[in-house]
């Protein structure tokens, strides 16, 4: 131990960083590796109901959820290999200069040189991300068709996914490019405290992000339309103001073309809120409980428009009180906390970045030995240098999010809606196949919700109460 000790000392520095960030990010990987073990053998072991579950979950959903789950965390176990020994051969190959040189080459054939810094980082970005999504294609194309298809989730036509792919990596270029190009200026012109403005910078367009997203950048993949007039709206609009909720319009999206999931969120700042349910999530608007007319193909162009046996959703008073275990996270200042919670930490990693981006070490670690380019800097310190910091936060905010989801399920209960929302969760767990049985380990470190025997323990002791 001690002479190895010393060949690791007399190691150049820059050596030593590079193994210290391959050795990390094996070890997170392993332990990964080791979790995921843990919790497919429970998928694997634990082949009938369990005594506790019996009242809330029959045999045939417990075994679909059992072998949708085992599918996914199957398919998790080759697919986090393939991209932890992608990641490793493209830093031991030198896959970062080879492509920062690449992007050089073509932006001088565009008639920037070397002093046009940002332009090349912005080709590096392109042909980064480019790379990104078709190496990750065919394990979104298995995922899609081949293991959300087996166990009925998937909607989509093969078009429909490669439409949707391309829409999203435009828009996704349209938002990343400018805002990437605008911060690294702010970098490279903003002095000593370059740092606070970068932050405010990025604190700015993560506000107008929130702010825009549901009405201008989800309705480019997704139809919007507001939710019919009667009794569900006029009870939402009820409940929302008896906790002064600023509601301001209730959508609906019909999340059905893509995936039978269903979701419910809000969005907006001050006084102007607004509630989105999936059309999944409603019993009475899901698409995929009904029967199509006759003659009616034009969406099944894009997707399967399939018809279940049985019936999807909540009804009306479940979709209630799962708004209010959703209204409970604002009420409650969840989503004031989580938004100060991340700029704090954007803060502190901006200054630790100021701190660190002067060292040549960094970049020659990493195959830059002449030039040592922000957009590099960045993404050498906040992707490879922070990732123990990363992991250590991911746990704790995972942590908080838990302690959040029981604080809101509270909430909920103080608005009458225990007994709704018992039904509620019981159903959407079905609905999605959740798998009710879970490795404590394995809940621990990833689960960023209570497991569910848990929730409706904590709403049971409501009901009785």
């Amino acid at each position: 131990m001690a002479l190895s000790g010393e060949l690791w000392a007399e190691l150049p520095a820059e050596r030593r960083i590079f193994c210290s960030v391959l050795l990390f990010s094996w070890a997170v990987y392993l332990w990964e590796a080791f979790l995921a073990h843990r919790q497919r053998r429970v998928y694997r072991t634990t082949t009938h109901v369990p005594q506790e579950l019996g009242q809330i979950m029959d045999s045939e959903t417990f075994e679909k959820s059992r072998l949708y789950q085992l599918d996914k965390s199957t398919f998790s176990f080759w697919s986090g290999l393939y991209s932890e020994i992608e990641g490793t051969m493209i830093l031991l190959c030198g896959g970062i200069p080879f492509l920062w040189k690449l992007s050089g080459q073509i932006s001088g054939h565009a008639g920037f040189g070397q002093e046009y810094e940002i332009v090349q980082s912005l080709v590096f970005l392109l042909l980064a991300t480019l790379f990104s999504a078709m190496t990750g294609l065919p394990w979104s194309l298995y995922n899609t068709f081949v293991i959300e298809e087996k166990h009925g989730f998937n909607q989509q036509t093969l078009g429909f996914f490669f439409k949707d792919a391309i829409k999203k990596f435009v828009v996704t270029q349209c938002i990343l490019l400018p805002v990437t190009s605008l911060l690294l200026y702010i970098i490279k012109i903003g002095g000593d405290y370059f740092f606070i403005y970068a932050w405010l910078f990025t604190l700015v367009v993560s506000l107008v992000l929130v702010t825009i997203y549901a009405d201008y950048i989800a309705p480019l993949f997704d139809k919007f339309i507001p939710l019919p007039e009667g009794e569900l709206k006029q009870q939402i609009e009820t409940m929302a103001k008896s906790i002064d909720f600023p509601l301001t319009k209730v959508y609906v999206v019909e999340g059905s073309k893509r995936s039978s999931h269903s979701n419910a969120y809000f969005y907006g700042f001050f006084k102007n809120k607004r509630i989105v349910l999936f059309d999944t999530l409603l019993e009475d608007y899901s698409a995929l409980n009904k029967e199509p007319a006759e003659g009616e193909d034009g969406e099944n162009e894009e997707t399967k428009s399939k018809t279940k046996n049985k019936k999807q959703g909540c009804k009306n008073e479940e979709v209630l009180a799962v708004l209010g275990h959703e209204l409970g996270h604002w009420k409650l200042g969840h989503t004031v906390k989580n938004i100060i919670i991340s700029q704090m930490n954007s803060f502190l990693c901006f200054f630790l970045f100021a701190v660190l981006i002067g060292r040549k070490e960094l970049f020659t670690a990493f195959g830059f030995y002449d030039t040592q380019p922000t957009l590099i800097g960045l993404m050498i310190i906040f992707q490879f240098i922070f990732s123990p910091y990363n992991e250590v936060l991911s746990f704790c905010l995972t942590v908080l999010s838990r302690r959040f989801e029981f604080q809101a399920d509270a909430f909920a209960k103080e608005l009458g809606k225990a007994k709704d929302l018992y039904s509620a969760l019981i159903k959407l767990n079905k609905d999605n196949l959740g798998f009710p049985v879970s490795d404590w380990i394995f809940s621990m470190w990833h689960y960023s919700h209570p497991p569910l025997l848990e929730r409706l323990q904590a709403l049971k002791d409501a009901k009785q109460e």
